[in-house]
């Protein structure tokens, strides 16, 4: 009785483009799904699907079906061509992010005399994607190398011999992108509007309008040491070199009051790979350059060269946890003199941040930013030189971030 229910209900829908609804005798006449796995098979991406009918059941009320078979096992995967509803009904809402198939509605008949079996399944996604058991779509994957992000959160300070100011928050904003160069040996990277704006007590501004740089794996060694005590080695040496190049960096300081402003025209520093993973995407680094500022307050050019040492990894497949630090020293030369500094100032930085994301809202992934900073400068007039240390905490919304590159397709649910 339940089976003729649902013929009849299928019978009398209408509105529908996709396929006239066929007659009870032909829906009789289809095949059935076979007993559902445990874990349910995936429809593979990109390989050959047919669109097909199956006889709905009290256990699978669905038509429409996407279908991939192995001709080798007579083994048919068949998937739901739209989502279902919680009662496991079909709903209107079409499969997101599924490749076009072969509208072939009688080709389950066929299948089946040529002793074929259909086994439920979930249809296929994309790399870095998840469908579950109703066909909706969600990304599991995200790649925070390429993204837009848009973040803010609580900024504290304390600097040496002053009162701690915690009344300060910071906003940041920036868009990355990295592409993979000549056979995926060079990974080309793009920040652009990379700004970060604390509010509050000693307040500051830094903004980097472009900053590029590159990561290399050569295929031949740079050095190759053969040793013969015993059996014949040898041991290559690489030498993974890279460039770094940054314009019109600004940034804008107050502190006691003093408000003192540097603009970087242009920086160019040769790179070199301590260590970095097969894919380039994350790496630990030293570079070494001059730059070429502008001091806004004082108004003269200076030759600043500078050297870092830099880390940026992702820690798991899916990118969700995602590690950096960095060490970095400037000396600002060709100065003129100013009061209340020496004439060859320095900076130091140190920096060392964790993000995790947490959830993803219409894919799009919501992080937790932790991070502390350390810094001491004599390069602002008439402000006494001393340690600062910084904390912030925060949440970071990537408004696009696409799955890694490495990211690979469900195989099983």
């Amino acid at each position: 009785m339940m089976t003729a229910a649902l013929l009849a209900l299928l019978l009398t829908q209408t509105g529908n483009t996709e396929a006239p609804p066929a007659p009870e005798t032909a829906l009789r006449s289809l095949p059935m799904l076979g007993a559902k796995e445990e874990p349910m098979p995936v429809l593979r991406y990109g390989a050959p699907t047919e669109c097909t009918h199956l006889m709905p059941t009290p256990q699978a009320p669905v038509l429409r079906y996407r279908v991939q078979c192995d001709e080798a096992t007579r083994r048919c995967l068949a998937a739901p061509q739209k989502e279902l509803n919680a009662d496991g009904t079909e709903s209107t809402r079409t499969l997101e992010r599924v490749p076009g198939c072969n509208e072939l509605p009688n080709v389950s008949r066929q299948r089946a005399e040529a002793g074929f079996v259909f086994v439920p399944a979930i249809a296929e996604t994309p790399p870095g994607w998840y469908r579950d058991e109703r066909g909706r779509v969600m990304q599991f994957n995200f790649d925070l190398h390429r993204r837009v992000w848009l973040g803010g959160g609580w900024t504290p300070q304390w600097r040496q011999g002053e009162e701690r100011a915690l009344s300060r928050g910071r906003l940041d904003f920036g868009i990355v992108t990295e592409t993979p160069g000549w056979r995926s040996r060079r990974v080309h990277r793009v920040t652009l509007f990379d700004t970060e704006l604390v509010l509050g007590e000693q307040s500051s501004l830094d903004a980097t309008l472009l900053r590029y740089d590159t990561n290399a794996r050569p295929t031949q060694p740079f050095i190759r040491v053969s040793t013969f005590i015993g059996k014949p080695r040898r041991t290559d040496l690489s030498l993974d070199l890279g460039t770094w190049l940054e314009v019109l960096h600004l940034e804008q300081v107050r502190r006691g009051g003093i408000d003192t402003s540097f603009l970087t025209l242009v920086g160019g520093q040769l790179t070199l790979d301590l260590w970095h993973s097969v894919d380039l995407s994350s790496y630990v680094r030293v570079r070494a350059g001059p730059s070429l500022e502008y001091d806004r307050t004082h108004s003269f050019l200076t030759l600043v060269p500078g050297a870092a040492l830099e880390g940026d990894l992702t820690l798991d497949d899916n990118g969700f946890h995602h590690l950096t630090a960095s060490a970095e020293t400037e000396k600002i030369l060709l100065a003129k003199r100013v009061d209340g500094r020496p004439l060859r100032p320095e900076r130091l930085r140190l920096r060392a941040g964790y993000e995790v994301i947490l959830l993803a809202i219409n894919d799009q992934p919501v992080s937790l930013v932790l991070e502390g900073r350390g810094q001491w400068r004599d390069d602002l007039g008439g402000v006494p030189p001393a340690w600062e240390w910084s904390a912030h905490t925060g949440l970071r919304f990537s408004l696009w971030a696409p799955a890694r590159r490495s990211a690979t397709s469900m195989t099983a649910r």
